[in-house]
């Protein structure tokens, strides 16, 4: 039985995404995840993907802040995924990693997923900025 919760920004077992398109919302101002949804695209996820930044709308509901602190993807049943279940989505619709979007989105794992997932977003800033001076060391 699939857990659900009255926050829209906590994930929760996937239960409905099987291979069908989704809309990935994600910040395009982030290094490592313009970088990532590049790896997705060049792998052939069926996926249309919305740069935040770029003025584009946020997810409903969401507002276009918090949006940008957590990754969220649109399923293809229209229900609004964030977190760990986010990541189980779109890998379920990109080649190659549709197993482990399977195994990612039921229990234990969505749960251990986003343990994981909570446990990097403090640090994902300064990844950023560290992602950033390389690159600017390496132009140099």
């Amino acid at each position: 039985m699939a857990l659900e919760s009255s926050k829209p920004d906590e994930s929760n077992p996937d239960d409905a995404v099987t291979t069908a398109s989704v809309e990935v919302f994600y910040d395009g101002g982030c290094p490592l995840c313009r970088s990532e949804m590049s790896y997705y695209r060049a792998r052939g996820s069926n996926a249309q993907f919305t740069d935040l930044t770029r003025g584009e709308v946020s997810p409903e509901g969401v507002s276009c802040d918090a949006a940008l602190k957590r990754f969220h993807v649109r399923d293809e049943t229209g229900r609004l995924r964030s977190g760990a279940a986010a990541f189980a989505a779109l890998w379920r619709v990109t080649p190659g990693w549709r197993w482990l979007g399977r195994i990612g989105g039921v229990p234990p794992f969505v749960w251990i997923g986003e343990g994981l997932y909570r446990l990097f977003l403090p640090i994902r800033p300064a990844l950023q900025m560290l992602v950033i001076r390389l690159s600017k060391e390496r132009a140099s």
